[in-house]
């Protein structure tokens, strides 16, 4: 499907200084726009029905409730946020922690710390997500 327009991102961390982080660089690209952040899964649910991202990032450690595990919930309803693109961010690299994010239903995974480069390379990959 062809995407009119920049992709609609919706940073989800409980860090302010990755909210802002990631904010700033993708912000720099032209076809991402960060429509909204939030710092945990319970704003993120209300900023989704308010905002319709096309994207979610989701950190794996956040308080009240994990990445995966919100992500999992999304995922087992009905209607849009079941469908939107999902990125987890997280410190763990292990095949396990890919495997659980997938397993959530994770369209992508990130390993922090995330330094300019590996952001261009999110960047270019949110702008490849079919819609």
């Amino acid at each position: 499907m062809h995407r009119s327009g920049p992709v609609r991102v919706l940073i989800v961390d409980d860090s302010a200084v990755m909210r802002q982080l990631l904010s700033s660089l993708l912000s720099d690209d032209p076809e991402i726009e960060v429509v909204g952040t939030a710092g945990d899964p319970h704003i993120a649910r209300e900023r989704i029905k308010a905002l319709n991202p096309d994207v979610v990032t989701l950190d794996v450690e956040m308080p009240h409730m994990d990445g995966l595990t919100f992500l999992s919930k999304l995922r087992g309803k009905e209607g849009p946020p079941a469908s939107i693109p999902a990125l987890i961010t997280s410190t763990e690299s292990g095949e396990h922690d890919f495997a659980a994010a997938r397993a959530a239903g994770a369209n992508f995974y990130l390993v922090k710390p995330i330094d300019r480069e590996t952001l261009l390379e999110f960047a270019a990959m949110l702008c490849g997500v079919p819609q």
